[in-house]
Protein backbone atom coordinates (compact mmCIF):
# COMPACT_ATOMS: atom_id res chain seq x y z
CA UNK A 1 0.00 0.00 0.00
CA UNK A 2 2.97 2.12 1.07
CA UNK A 3 4.16 1.58 -2.79
CA UNK A 4 0.96 2.83 -4.09
CA UNK A 5 0.15 6.28 -2.15
CA UNK A 6 3.68 7.41 -3.17
CA UNK A 7 3.21 8.12 -6.47
CA UNK A 8 -0.35 9.30 -5.52
CA UNK A 9 1.22 11.66 -3.14
CA UNK A 10 3.82 12.59 -5.21
CA UNK A 11 1.53 13.38 -7.79
CA UNK A 12 -1.06 15.54 -5.14
CA UNK A 13 1.98 17.87 -4.36
CA UNK A 14 3.19 18.24 -7.97
CA UNK A 15 -0.58 19.60 -8.72
CA UNK A 16 -0.24 21.70 -5.60
CA UNK A 17 2.57 23.40 -6.26
CA UNK A 18 1.16 23.63 -10.01
CA UNK A 19 -2.10 25.45 -9.10
CA UNK A 20 0.09 27.99 -6.98
CA UNK A 21 2.02 29.14 -9.79
CA UNK A 22 1.90 32.84 -10.91
CA UNK A 23 -0.68 33.70 -13.13
CA UNK A 24 1.78 35.40 -15.48
CA UNK A 25 4.18 31.92 -15.27
CA UNK A 26 0.99 29.71 -16.18
CA UNK A 27 0.18 31.90 -18.80
CA UNK A 28 3.50 32.29 -20.46
CA UNK A 29 4.06 28.59 -20.34
CA UNK A 30 1.27 28.26 -23.43
CA UNK A 31 4.13 30.24 -25.16
CA UNK A 32 5.93 26.90 -24.81
CA UNK A 33 3.76 24.93 -26.14
CA UNK A 34 3.46 26.82 -29.42
CA UNK A 35 7.14 27.47 -30.30
CA UNK A 36 8.58 23.81 -29.55
CA UNK A 37 6.29 23.24 -32.47
CA UNK A 38 5.99 26.56 -34.62
CA UNK A 39 10.18 26.55 -34.75
CA UNK A 40 10.18 23.07 -36.21
CA UNK A 41 7.04 23.39 -38.58
CA UNK A 42 9.07 26.26 -39.92
CA UNK A 43 12.48 24.97 -40.08
CA UNK A 44 11.10 21.82 -41.94
CA UNK A 45 7.93 21.96 -43.79
CA UNK A 46 8.90 23.30 -46.69
CA UNK A 47 12.20 20.49 -47.25
CA UNK A 48 9.86 17.92 -46.07
CA UNK A 49 7.17 18.62 -49.82
CA UNK A 50 10.37 19.10 -51.55
CA UNK A 51 12.75 16.92 -51.03
CA UNK A 52 10.50 13.90 -48.69
CA UNK A 53 6.84 13.72 -50.57
CA UNK A 54 9.01 15.08 -54.14
CA UNK A 55 5.78 18.07 -54.55
CA UNK A 56 5.88 19.58 -58.10
CA UNK A 57 6.04 23.39 -58.74
CA UNK A 58 2.88 24.05 -59.68
CA UNK A 59 1.26 22.57 -56.74
CA UNK A 60 3.56 24.24 -54.36
CA UNK A 61 2.70 27.78 -55.87
CA UNK A 62 -0.92 27.06 -55.12
CA UNK A 63 -1.05 25.87 -52.06
CA UNK A 64 1.73 28.74 -51.35
CA UNK A 65 -0.39 31.51 -53.07
CA UNK A 66 -3.73 30.19 -51.20
CA UNK A 67 -1.91 29.74 -47.68
CA UNK A 68 -1.15 33.60 -48.18
CA UNK A 69 -4.58 34.72 -49.10
CA UNK A 70 -6.30 32.92 -46.00
CA UNK A 71 -3.21 33.68 -43.52
CA UNK A 72 -4.08 37.27 -44.18
CA UNK A 73 -7.77 37.16 -43.66
CA UNK A 74 -8.42 34.47 -40.65
CA UNK A 75 -7.12 36.95 -38.27
CA UNK A 76 -9.64 39.85 -38.48
CA UNK A 77 -12.37 37.06 -39.63
CA UNK A 78 -11.76 35.04 -36.34
CA UNK A 79 -11.23 38.09 -33.84
CA UNK A 80 -14.72 39.07 -35.81
CA UNK A 81 -16.18 35.66 -34.80
CA UNK A 82 -14.92 35.43 -31.13
CA UNK A 83 -15.72 39.76 -30.09
CA UNK A 84 -17.95 40.85 -31.89
CA UNK A 85 -19.97 40.40 -29.15
CA UNK A 86 -18.53 43.15 -27.14
CA UNK A 87 -18.32 45.98 -29.44
CA UNK A 88 -22.37 47.07 -28.56
CA UNK A 89 -24.10 47.79 -25.16
CA UNK A 90 -25.29 44.65 -23.77
CA UNK A 91 -29.19 44.01 -23.01
CA UNK A 92 -29.71 44.91 -19.28
CA UNK A 93 -28.63 42.20 -16.72
CA UNK A 94 -26.82 40.63 -19.73
CA UNK A 95 -23.67 42.48 -19.45
CA UNK A 96 -20.72 39.92 -19.55
CA UNK A 97 -17.88 40.65 -16.94
CA UNK A 98 -14.13 40.15 -17.46
CA UNK A 99 -13.71 37.25 -15.95
CA UNK A 100 -16.52 35.44 -18.20
CA UNK A 101 -14.18 37.11 -20.85
CA UNK A 102 -10.98 35.61 -19.59
CA UNK A 103 -12.96 32.14 -19.17
CA UNK A 104 -14.20 32.50 -22.71
CA UNK A 105 -10.54 32.89 -24.01
CA UNK A 106 -9.40 30.22 -21.86
CA UNK A 107 -11.92 27.74 -23.34
CA UNK A 108 -10.96 28.87 -26.60
CA UNK A 109 -7.26 27.91 -25.24
CA UNK A 110 -7.67 24.70 -24.03
CA UNK A 111 -9.79 23.94 -27.84
CA UNK A 112 -7.67 25.08 -29.95
CA UNK A 113 -4.69 24.30 -28.65
CA UNK A 114 -4.81 20.43 -28.64
CA UNK A 115 -6.10 20.86 -32.17
CA UNK A 116 -3.12 23.14 -32.79
CA UNK A 117 -0.51 20.42 -31.86
CA UNK A 118 -2.68 17.82 -34.22
CA UNK A 119 -2.63 19.72 -36.96
CA UNK A 120 1.20 19.35 -36.61
CA UNK A 121 1.71 16.16 -37.16
CA UNK A 122 0.04 15.83 -40.37
CA UNK A 123 2.66 17.23 -41.78
CA UNK A 124 4.97 14.65 -40.95
CA UNK A 125 3.01 11.30 -42.32
CA UNK A 126 1.79 11.08 -46.96
CA UNK A 127 -1.99 10.38 -46.84
CA UNK A 128 -2.63 12.58 -49.71
CA UNK A 129 -1.26 13.37 -53.55
CA UNK A 130 1.87 16.27 -52.38
CA UNK A 131 -0.29 18.56 -53.49
CA UNK A 132 -3.56 18.12 -51.69
CA UNK A 133 -1.73 18.06 -48.32
CA UNK A 134 0.72 20.79 -48.85
CA UNK A 135 -2.73 22.87 -49.37
CA UNK A 136 -4.78 21.44 -46.64
CA UNK A 137 -2.02 21.20 -43.98
CA UNK A 138 -1.26 24.50 -44.29
CA UNK A 139 -4.68 26.05 -43.83
CA UNK A 140 -5.62 23.97 -40.95
CA UNK A 141 -2.42 24.16 -39.40
CA UNK A 142 -2.58 28.43 -39.87
CA UNK A 143 -6.24 28.14 -38.78
CA UNK A 144 -5.45 26.86 -35.31
CA UNK A 145 -2.23 28.60 -34.75
CA UNK A 146 -4.26 31.81 -35.38
CA UNK A 147 -6.78 31.41 -33.23
CA UNK A 148 -4.53 30.09 -30.71
CA UNK A 149 -2.46 33.61 -31.06
CA UNK A 150 -5.62 35.44 -30.95
CA UNK A 151 -6.70 34.73 -27.92
CA UNK A 152 -3.32 34.30 -25.98
CA UNK A 153 -2.74 37.87 -26.99
CA UNK A 154 -6.01 38.79 -26.20
CA UNK A 155 -5.27 37.72 -22.30
CA UNK A 156 -2.46 40.01 -22.43
CA UNK A 157 -4.66 42.70 -22.79
CA UNK A 158 -7.31 41.36 -20.39
CA UNK A 159 -5.64 39.82 -17.65
CA UNK A 160 -3.93 42.95 -16.83
CA UNK A 161 -4.19 46.53 -17.50
CA UNK A 162 -0.69 48.29 -15.73
CA UNK A 163 2.41 48.17 -17.83
CA UNK A 164 4.13 46.67 -15.38
CA UNK A 165 1.84 43.34 -15.04
CA UNK A 166 1.63 43.44 -18.93
CA UNK A 167 5.27 43.32 -18.99
CA UNK A 168 5.74 40.68 -16.57
CA UNK A 169 3.18 38.30 -18.78
CA UNK A 170 4.83 38.65 -21.38
CA UNK A 171 8.55 38.33 -20.01
CA UNK A 172 7.73 35.02 -18.82
CA UNK A 173 6.51 34.49 -23.00
CA UNK A 174 9.93 35.56 -24.04
CA UNK A 175 11.35 33.07 -21.47
CA UNK A 176 9.00 30.34 -22.23
CA UNK A 177 9.60 31.06 -26.29
CA UNK A 178 12.91 30.99 -25.81
CA UNK A 179 12.95 27.04 -23.91
CA UNK A 180 10.69 26.36 -26.72
CA UNK A 181 13.75 27.03 -29.52
CA UNK A 182 15.54 24.18 -28.38
CA UNK A 183 13.51 22.08 -30.38
CA UNK A 184 15.16 22.97 -33.03
CA UNK A 185 18.39 21.76 -31.70
CA UNK A 186 17.22 18.61 -30.74
CA UNK A 187 15.46 18.07 -34.61
CA UNK A 188 18.87 18.30 -36.00
CA UNK A 189 19.89 14.71 -34.15
CA UNK A 190 16.85 13.06 -35.71
CA UNK A 191 16.18 14.93 -39.02
CA UNK A 192 16.98 12.48 -42.08
CA UNK A 193 15.44 12.24 -45.54
CA UNK A 194 16.10 9.34 -46.23
CA UNK A 195 14.74 7.84 -43.07
CA UNK A 196 11.94 9.59 -41.67
CA UNK A 197 11.10 7.43 -39.06
CA UNK A 198 12.95 9.09 -36.18
CA UNK A 199 11.95 12.26 -36.81
CA UNK A 200 8.37 11.09 -36.98
CA UNK A 201 8.35 10.08 -33.21
CA UNK A 202 10.46 13.28 -32.60
CA UNK A 203 7.24 15.46 -33.69
CA UNK A 204 4.77 12.91 -32.13
CA UNK A 205 6.33 13.16 -28.82
CA UNK A 206 6.39 17.35 -29.08
CA UNK A 207 2.85 17.22 -30.08
CA UNK A 208 1.95 15.03 -26.81
CA UNK A 209 3.86 17.39 -24.87
CA UNK A 210 2.51 20.10 -26.40
CA UNK A 211 -1.37 18.69 -25.87
CA UNK A 212 -0.92 17.70 -22.47
CA UNK A 213 0.88 21.49 -21.40
CA UNK A 214 -1.70 23.23 -22.80
CA UNK A 215 -4.54 21.16 -21.14
CA UNK A 216 -3.22 21.65 -17.66
CA UNK A 217 -2.75 25.45 -18.46
CA UNK A 218 -5.40 25.98 -19.46
CA UNK A 219 -7.02 24.39 -16.69
CA UNK A 220 -5.07 25.65 -14.03
CA UNK A 221 -5.75 29.70 -14.93
CA UNK A 222 -9.87 28.34 -15.43
CA UNK A 223 -9.60 27.29 -12.16
CA UNK A 224 -8.44 30.32 -10.43
CA UNK A 225 -10.18 32.49 -12.43
CA UNK A 226 -13.76 30.20 -11.33
CA UNK A 227 -12.14 30.30 -8.08
CA UNK A 228 -10.61 33.78 -7.06
CA UNK A 229 -11.46 35.97 -9.67
CA UNK A 230 -15.48 35.17 -9.66
CA UNK A 231 -15.84 35.22 -6.47
CA UNK A 232 -15.05 38.74 -6.13
CA UNK A 233 -16.56 39.98 -9.04
CA UNK A 234 -19.75 38.47 -7.37
CA UNK A 235 -18.79 40.33 -4.25
CA UNK A 236 -19.31 43.84 -6.28
CA UNK A 237 -22.11 42.62 -7.84
CA UNK A 238 -23.46 42.43 -4.71
CA UNK A 239 -22.66 45.72 -3.91
CA UNK A 240 -24.39 47.15 -7.02
CA UNK A 241 -27.71 45.76 -6.07
CA UNK A 242 -26.99 47.43 -3.31
CA UNK A 243 -27.37 51.17 -4.67
CA UNK A 244 -30.70 52.68 -5.82
CA UNK A 245 -31.30 52.10 -9.11
CA UNK A 246 -30.61 54.66 -12.02
CA UNK A 247 -32.66 55.20 -14.71
CA UNK A 248 -32.34 53.44 -17.48
CA UNK A 249 -29.16 54.38 -20.43
CA UNK A 250 -31.13 53.71 -23.83
CA UNK A 251 -29.63 50.54 -25.81
CA UNK A 252 -27.28 51.09 -28.47
CA UNK A 253 -27.69 49.40 -31.42
CA UNK A 254 -25.79 46.75 -32.56
CA UNK A 255 -22.25 47.64 -34.56
CA UNK A 256 -21.92 46.46 -38.05
CA UNK A 257 -18.44 45.42 -39.41
CA UNK A 258 -18.74 48.67 -41.36
CA UNK A 259 -18.84 50.82 -38.57
CA UNK A 260 -15.82 49.39 -36.68
CA UNK A 261 -14.34 49.85 -39.62
CA UNK A 262 -15.43 53.44 -39.75
CA UNK A 263 -14.28 53.96 -35.81
CA UNK A 264 -10.72 52.05 -35.98
CA UNK A 265 -10.16 54.87 -39.30
CA UNK A 266 -10.46 57.45 -36.89
CA UNK A 267 -8.14 55.96 -34.35
CA UNK A 268 -5.15 57.73 -34.95
CA UNK A 269 -2.55 55.84 -33.14
CA UNK A 270 -3.94 52.65 -34.72
CA UNK A 271 -3.42 54.10 -38.14
CA UNK A 272 -0.08 55.11 -37.31
CA UNK A 273 1.10 51.91 -35.56
CA UNK A 274 0.11 49.82 -38.11
CA UNK A 275 2.24 52.04 -40.71
CA UNK A 276 5.02 50.99 -38.66
CA UNK A 277 4.31 47.33 -37.87
CA UNK A 278 4.01 46.90 -41.35
CA UNK A 279 7.33 48.02 -42.82
CA UNK A 280 8.98 46.14 -39.29
CA UNK A 281 7.04 43.05 -40.08
CA UNK A 282 8.57 42.43 -43.72
CA UNK A 283 11.82 43.33 -41.89
CA UNK A 284 11.56 40.49 -39.63
CA UNK A 285 10.43 38.01 -42.09
CA UNK A 286 12.81 39.37 -44.35
CA UNK A 287 15.53 38.41 -41.64
CA UNK A 288 14.13 34.67 -40.99
CA UNK A 289 13.60 34.16 -44.42
CA UNK A 290 16.85 34.87 -45.73
CA UNK A 291 19.45 34.74 -43.09
CA UNK A 292 20.27 31.45 -44.17
CA UNK A 293 21.23 33.08 -47.15
CA UNK A 294 22.93 36.11 -45.88
CA UNK A 295 25.43 33.04 -44.74
CA UNK A 296 26.19 31.39 -47.69
CA UNK A 297 26.33 34.00 -50.19
CA UNK A 298 28.22 37.00 -48.18
CA UNK A 299 30.31 35.01 -45.81
CA UNK A 300 30.45 31.36 -46.98
CA UNK A 301 33.75 31.62 -48.59
CA UNK A 302 35.38 32.93 -45.29
CA UNK A 303 33.88 31.20 -42.28
CA UNK A 304 33.54 27.67 -41.83
CA UNK A 305 30.30 25.63 -41.56
CA UNK A 306 30.09 25.06 -37.89
CA UNK A 307 30.59 29.12 -37.54
CA UNK A 308 27.54 29.46 -39.89
CA UNK A 309 25.64 26.50 -37.89
CA UNK A 310 26.31 28.20 -34.87
CA UNK A 311 25.41 31.23 -35.84
CA UNK A 312 21.71 30.07 -37.13
CA UNK A 313 21.28 27.75 -34.30
CA UNK A 314 21.78 31.50 -32.26
CA UNK A 315 19.77 33.24 -34.41
CA UNK A 316 16.92 31.21 -32.98
CA UNK A 317 17.48 31.50 -29.43
CA UNK A 318 19.06 34.61 -29.05
CA UNK A 319 16.25 37.01 -30.09
CA UNK A 320 13.93 35.45 -27.04
CA UNK A 321 16.69 36.09 -24.58
CA UNK A 322 17.45 39.40 -25.59
CA UNK A 323 14.01 39.95 -24.99
CA UNK A 324 14.21 39.37 -21.23
CA UNK A 325 16.62 42.44 -21.12
CA UNK A 326 14.24 44.29 -22.95
CA UNK A 327 11.37 43.68 -21.16
CA UNK A 328 13.32 45.09 -18.37
CA UNK A 329 14.25 48.27 -19.71
CA UNK A 330 10.56 49.15 -20.87
CA UNK A 331 9.56 48.21 -17.07
CA UNK A 332 11.95 51.52 -16.56
CA UNK A 333 11.80 53.51 -19.80
CA UNK A 334 8.14 52.53 -21.27
CA UNK A 335 7.49 50.22 -24.45
CA UNK A 336 7.74 53.99 -26.40
CA UNK A 337 11.11 54.34 -25.80
CA UNK A 338 12.74 51.12 -26.02
CA UNK A 339 11.47 50.74 -29.50
CA UNK A 340 12.48 53.80 -30.44
CA UNK A 341 15.99 53.45 -29.22
CA UNK A 342 16.28 50.00 -31.07
CA UNK A 343 15.16 51.67 -34.38
CA UNK A 344 18.03 54.03 -34.42
CA UNK A 345 20.54 51.22 -32.92
CA UNK A 346 19.90 49.30 -36.11
CA UNK A 347 19.73 52.97 -38.20
CA UNK A 348 23.02 53.21 -36.62
CA UNK A 349 24.41 49.55 -37.50
CA UNK A 350 23.74 50.07 -40.14
CA UNK A 351 25.05 53.23 -41.22
CA UNK A 352 28.67 51.88 -39.44
CA UNK A 353 28.22 48.37 -42.26
CA UNK A 354 27.44 50.81 -44.83
CA UNK A 355 30.92 52.92 -44.30
CA UNK A 356 32.42 49.77 -43.60
CA UNK A 357 31.83 47.59 -46.66
CA UNK A 358 31.06 43.68 -46.99
CA UNK A 359 34.64 43.04 -46.92
CA UNK A 360 34.89 43.35 -42.81
CA UNK A 361 34.11 39.90 -42.44
CA UNK A 362 33.56 39.55 -38.31
CA UNK A 363 31.85 43.04 -38.23
CA UNK A 364 29.29 41.55 -41.01
CA UNK A 365 28.82 38.57 -38.59
CA UNK A 366 27.98 41.12 -36.13
CA UNK A 367 26.08 43.63 -38.64
CA UNK A 368 23.50 40.11 -39.66
CA UNK A 369 23.28 38.80 -36.30
CA UNK A 370 22.82 41.54 -34.61
CA UNK A 371 20.24 43.19 -37.17
CA UNK A 372 18.19 39.85 -37.02
CA UNK A 373 18.08 39.93 -32.95
CA UNK A 374 16.84 43.51 -32.77
CA UNK A 375 14.28 43.16 -35.34
CA UNK A 376 13.00 39.97 -33.82
CA UNK A 377 13.20 41.67 -30.22
CA UNK A 378 11.47 44.54 -31.20
CA UNK A 379 8.50 42.51 -33.09
CA UNK A 380 7.57 40.68 -29.30
CA UNK A 381 7.45 43.78 -27.71
CA UNK A 382 4.98 45.70 -30.25
CA UNK A 383 2.10 43.35 -28.55
CA UNK A 384 2.36 45.50 -25.66
CA UNK A 385 1.67 48.26 -27.78
CA UNK A 386 -1.67 46.33 -29.12
CA UNK A 387 -2.76 45.82 -25.46
CA UNK A 388 -2.43 49.89 -25.06
CA UNK A 389 -4.29 50.59 -28.25
CA UNK A 390 -6.89 48.17 -26.69
CA UNK A 391 -7.16 50.37 -23.91
CA UNK A 392 -7.28 53.60 -26.32
CA UNK A 393 -9.99 51.87 -28.20
CA UNK A 394 -12.33 50.90 -25.43
CA UNK A 395 -12.13 54.73 -23.76
CA UNK A 396 -12.51 56.72 -27.41
CA UNK A 397 -15.30 54.19 -28.51
CA UNK A 398 -16.91 53.92 -24.67
CA UNK A 399 -16.84 50.06 -25.22
CA UNK A 400 -18.80 47.72 -22.67
CA UNK A 401 -15.67 45.65 -23.07
CA UNK A 402 -12.41 45.70 -24.71
CA UNK A 403 -12.62 43.51 -27.76
CA UNK A 404 -9.15 42.28 -27.73
CA UNK A 405 -9.24 39.46 -30.15
CA UNK A 406 -10.58 41.55 -32.93
CA UNK A 407 -7.96 44.44 -32.44
CA UNK A 408 -4.68 41.69 -32.62
CA UNK A 409 -6.62 40.77 -35.99
CA UNK A 410 -7.08 43.83 -37.58
CA UNK A 411 -3.78 44.58 -36.47
CA UNK A 412 -2.42 41.51 -38.09
CA UNK A 413 -4.62 41.95 -41.41
CA UNK A 414 -3.21 45.18 -42.56
CA UNK A 415 0.49 43.88 -41.42
CA UNK A 416 0.18 40.89 -42.81
CA UNK A 417 1.42 41.80 -46.60
CA UNK A 418 4.57 42.80 -44.83
CA UNK A 419 5.14 38.48 -43.98
CA UNK A 420 4.21 37.97 -48.14
CA UNK A 421 6.41 40.25 -49.86
CA UNK A 422 8.69 40.03 -47.57
CA UNK A 423 10.31 36.45 -49.53
CA UNK A 424 9.63 37.87 -53.35
CA UNK A 425 11.36 40.89 -52.47
CA UNK A 426 14.10 39.67 -50.77
CA UNK A 427 14.72 37.53 -53.87
CA UNK A 428 14.74 40.24 -56.25
CA UNK A 429 17.47 42.04 -54.32
CA UNK A 430 19.58 38.69 -53.94
CA UNK A 431 19.44 38.87 -57.68
CA UNK A 432 20.33 42.28 -58.28
CA UNK A 433 22.01 43.72 -55.86
CA UNK A 434 26.01 42.83 -53.80
CA UNK A 435 27.42 43.54 -51.49
CA UNK A 436 26.90 46.75 -49.69
CA UNK A 437 24.28 47.90 -51.83
CA UNK A 438 21.81 45.85 -50.03
CA UNK A 439 22.08 47.60 -46.62
CA UNK A 440 21.46 50.76 -48.43
CA UNK A 441 17.62 49.89 -48.80
CA UNK A 442 16.90 49.68 -45.21
CA UNK A 443 12.98 51.08 -44.55
CA UNK A 444 14.08 52.09 -41.06
CA UNK A 445 13.47 55.69 -41.88
CA UNK A 446 10.03 54.72 -42.15
CA UNK A 447 9.44 52.81 -39.60
CA UNK A 448 10.94 55.58 -37.51
CA UNK A 449 8.55 58.13 -38.82
CA UNK A 450 6.05 56.24 -38.22
CA UNK A 451 7.11 55.48 -34.64
CA UNK A 452 6.97 59.36 -33.89
CA UNK A 453 3.59 60.01 -34.98
CA UNK A 454 2.48 57.18 -32.60
CA UNK A 455 1.25 59.19 -29.57
CA UNK A 456 -0.16 56.64 -27.01
CA UNK A 457 2.91 56.87 -24.33
CA UNK A 458 3.27 59.06 -21.31
CA UNK A 459 0.41 61.31 -20.17
CA UNK A 460 -1.69 60.33 -22.71
CA UNK A 461 -1.12 56.64 -22.02
CA UNK A 462 -1.16 57.03 -17.80
CA UNK A 463 -4.71 58.68 -18.67
CA UNK A 464 -6.35 56.08 -21.00
CA UNK A 465 -4.73 53.34 -18.67
CA UNK A 466 -6.66 55.30 -15.67
CA UNK A 467 -10.14 55.42 -17.35
CA UNK A 468 -9.70 51.64 -18.14
CA UNK A 469 -8.79 51.07 -14.09
CA UNK A 470 -11.91 52.87 -13.06
CA UNK A 471 -14.20 51.63 -15.60
CA UNK A 472 -13.19 47.77 -15.00
CA UNK A 473 -11.02 47.04 -12.45
CA UNK A 474 -7.49 44.28 -12.45
CA UNK A 475 -8.94 40.69 -12.28
CA UNK A 476 -5.83 39.05 -11.24
CA UNK A 477 -2.74 40.45 -9.56
CA UNK A 478 -0.01 39.41 -11.69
Amino acid sequence: MELDADPINMGLRLLACLFHLPTAVIYGSCSLFVSILHNVFLLYYVDTFVSVYKIDKLSFWIGETVFLIWNSLNDPLFGWLSDRVFLSTQQPGAEISSPEVVLKRLRALSHNGPLFAISFLAFWVAWAHPGLQFLLCLCTYDSFLTMVDLHHNALLADLAVSAKDRTSLNFYCSFFSAIGSLSVFMSYAVWNKEDFFSFRIFCIVLAAFSIVGFTLSTQLLRLRFETDGKAKWDQESTLKELYIEKPSVPQEKRITLAEYLQQLSRHRNFLWFVCMNLIQVFHCHFNSNFFPLFLEHLLSDQISVSTGSFLLGVSYIAPHLNNLYFLSLCRRWGVYAVVRGLFFLKLALSVVMLLAGPDQVYLLCIFIASNRVFTEGTCKLLNLVVTDLVDEDLVLNSRKQAASALLFGMVALVTKPGQTFAPLIGTWLLSVYTGYDIFQRNPLSNMLFSWSQFSLHGKRLQMVKAQRQGRAPEIKMI
